[in-house]
């Protein structure tokens, strides 16, 4: 059987084929709790935001325009987290101001993942929403742009950027 792309099932979602979001659910929920458990630091909050994000996916089908369905989906999940810190009335205005809390599975954390996510803290969140999309989610340059709103190449040379900063406080720390 063929494998339809991401944006090929969201096409027939937004056509009023629902049943096919299992399958967008089934590629891509972890991706989306991982990249909002990293910005918030909160399993319940990022499993909780994790389900509106899919709930938003069906709510706004028929806003999808045939994009990269991975730049849309993180746009939605973004969103969600800015306007969960807004509703709640945290002292966070936007996403780029949210605080980190270092990610450390139990009884699983080596030294060096310690270091790394303590080099993470140190970055600016801006800096850091970047290098979890692209390196931990594998988000594109040109998807990277279009959720940014900016250029693919600014964001390849913002992102490499950040890595060597993110290379010299690693090495500091250890």
């Amino acid at each position: 059987m063929e494998t339809l792309s991401d944006e090929m099932i969201m096409q027939k979602v937004s056509e009023g084929n629902l049943d096919l979001l299992k399958e967008l659910f089934d590629r891509h929920h972890k991706h989306v709790y991982n990249f909002l458990y990293k910005m918030s630091g909160d399993r319940m909050l990022a499993e909780d935001l994790t389900q509106d994000v899919f709930y938003k996916l069906i709510k706004y089908r028929n806003s999808y325009n045939n994009g990269s369905f991975l730049s849309w989906m993180f746009t939605i999940a973004r969103n969600n987290l800015k306007t969960h810190y807004t509703r709640n009335q945290r002292p966070h205005d936007d996403i780029e101001v949210l605080a980190y809390k270092a990610v450390e599975e139990e009884n699983d954390i080596s030294e060096n993942n310690a270091h790394l996510q303590y080099a993470l803290s140190q970055l600016d969140p801006y800096d850091r929403e970047l290098v979890i999309l692209n390196r931990y989610k594998e988000v594109r340059y040109e998807d990277l742009a279009e959720i940014m709103g900016s250029t693919p190449g600014a964001m390849k040379t913002r992102v490499c950027r950040i890595l060597k900063k993110l290379k010299n406080i690693y090495l500091e720390s250890i």
